[in-house]
């Protein structure tokens, strides 16, 4: 089960407690931002080069905050977001080899002091997440079907687990890392805990059941 329907299960606890959540996703979340997330998930921009993607997808980010994000948050909704800031940084920065003064940058125009709470990193061995990604084409009969980041190799993809662990520890007070191979409903539960553990009021007012 993908980060989706976890960010699902989790919008959808909270909405039970009577909070009111906006629920969106990386890159996307507005219509500018989803005609960028097609323009690069398509390859589009890969000649492009790592830097000119950072900047695109910062672009994206900048609509996505400003139009969304930053007006929910102002009306005291809860934002979900299936990916964020940290993608970045671990893809096209840490990964991909972007200076940090541009991901800096990039970060620091787009998020306009918008910084997470909490931030959960769900983990998994890349050969595990590859060998559940071919077996679930092979059943569904259908050939594996690989975006832009997707089919990149194993190697890439251990680097990139490495420098997501990596942004945990240097953020401790924001990022948890909860370990994906494991049953759905533990993960939910997992999740959950997490978030109990970050905003202890809702376990005060009573709100956590």
């Amino acid at each position: 089960m993908g980060k989706s329907t976890q960010v699902r299960r989790l919008a959808d606890r909270l909405s039970e407690l009577g909070i009111s959540v906006v629920r969106t996703r990386e890159p996307g979340g507005t219509p500018k931002a989803e005609a960028v997330r097609s323009f690069i998930l398509q390859g589009k921009p890969e000649s492009w080069g790592v830097g000119a993607e950072a900047v695109l997808f910062a672009s994206a980010r900048l609509d996505h905050v400003n139009q969304l994000i930053a007006p929910s948050l102002a009306e005291g909704k809860w934002v979900i977001c299936d990916r964020f800031a940290d993608s970045t940084r671990a893809y096209q920065g840490l990964t991909g080899g972007v200076d940090d003064k541009l991901i800096d940058a990039l970060e620091y125009l787009a998020l306009n002091g918008h910084t997470p709470d909490l931030t959960v990193i769900l983990d998994m061995d890349p050969d595990i997440a590859f060998e559940r990604v071919r077996k679930r084409a092979a059943e569904d009969g259908m050939p594996a079907i690989a975006d832009r980041f997707e089919k990149e190799d194993l190697v890439f993809h251990r680097r990139l687990r490495d420098n997501f662990l990596a942004i945990a520890i240097a953020n401790p007070g924001r990022c948890v890392v909860l370990s994906a191979d494991t049953e759905e409903d533990v993960l939910t539960e997992a999740i959950w805990r997490a978030v109990l553990d970050h905003f202890p009021d809702l376990a005060r007012e009573g709100l956590a059941g």
